[in-house]
């Protein structure tokens, strides 16, 4: 035979000189949980290994990153009181503004990136302003744009919104740049899903909805064409990286996405992601190093350039060790 694929499988290094998917630790962010209060330090119970952060004890982890070379993280806050509208998504003194000025001050050369939602700070757990026992999609825009405003003046180097209303990209790229923060990127969770694999995350943070789902303003999980509406409209009010979230039963989304849009695409590796290569793990049925490695190379040869994972760390250790990327 004249073609034989198996010429170029013979040793290590033929194989990663001919590798398609090539990854880097400055395509990967860590998720952080950042708690009101001090001294904490708390073990997520669905999430082994992760942990809720006061504004005192984050610093650890960060330190921890970017000794391996994770220099961005995305911020979620946890905060010490709940209210109807969420207003401490966007007091000055929120846990993520508090969060952003100490890491900023602490650790400049980390780029920090903010979740902007409503769901953790709302005392009902949805995801904006409610009218009855819906979501006002137009009234819940002021916030979200008002929420990222904040972030920004604390010290947020990109905002993610992640609501799934409509326009909530346009709203906050007009305020943005009507205060002068026209430089500051938005990666939007365009393609999000109402998804299960959401649960551990809704247990760390605490913002499981209060009554019915989110299944009004999240997407459903047996569309795709949807998902292209949502990226390319995203795109055209002022994105400038769309997200496909979650990554591993939605990486046909994140191909599709990546030959659509002329932006960067990243995926999110959620928590019910995390919490199944943990526990199946700790059962013995899987290998968890190689099993992480597999997962992240597969987000990357699908076509995602960004990697929001909570492996982060152990990810980038691997691609130290030439065991991926």
């Amino acid at each position: 035979m004249r073609i034989r694929p198996r010429r170029l499988r013979y040793g290590e290094t033929l194989r990663k000189m001919v590798r398609e998917t090539r990854m880097d630790v400055s395509s990967l962010i860590y998720p952080i949980f950042v708690k009101e209060g001090t001294g904490i330090m708390e073990e997520i119970p669905t999430m082994p290994g992760q942990y809720r952060y006061s504004v005192d004890t984050m610093g650890k982890k960060l330190e921890e990153l970017l000794r391996v070379g994770v220099s961005a993280v995305m911020f979620f806050g946890i905060p010490g009181y709940k209210d109807e509208i969420g207003s401490g998504a966007y007091a000055e003194d929120g846990i993520i503004q508090k969060a952003l000025a100490q890491a900023k001050k602490e650790y400049p050369e980390l780029y920090r990136i903010t979740d902007v939602c409503m769901c953790e700070y709302t005392s009902h757990g949805h995801c904006g302003v409610l009218c009855g026992q819906d979501v006002d999609n137009d009234e819940t825009l002021k916030l979200l744009a008002k929420t990222a405003l904040s972030h920004v003046q604390a010290g947020a180097d990109m905002v993610a919104p992640s609501d799934m209303m409509d326009g909530r990209v346009a709203a906050i790229r007009g305020l943005l740049d009507e205060k002068g923060y026209g430089t500051i990127p938005i990666m939007s969770y365009a393609v999000k899903y109402a998804s299960a694999f959401y649960g551990p995350f809704r247990d760390a943070a605490g913002s499981a909805p209060a009554f019915g789902d989110r299944k009004g303003y999240q997407m459903d999980y047996h569309n795709s064409r949807e998902g292209i509406k949502e990226a390319i409209l995203d795109v055209q009010e002022g994105a400038d990286i769309i997200m496909v979230k979650p990554a591993m039963a939605y990486l046909d989304m994140v191909a599709k996405i990546k030959d659509t849009v002329n932006v960067p695409v990243a995926a999110y590796s959620v928590s019910g992601e995390y919490a199944m290569i943990k526990a199946g793990a700790k059962l013995g049925y899987i290998d968890e190093e190689k099993v992480i490695c597999e997962t992240a190379a597969s987000a990357f040869r699908a076509g995602c350039g960004i990697y929001l994972t909570y492996f982060a760390e152990e990810v980038a250790r691997f691609m130290q060790e030439g065991k991926i990327g």
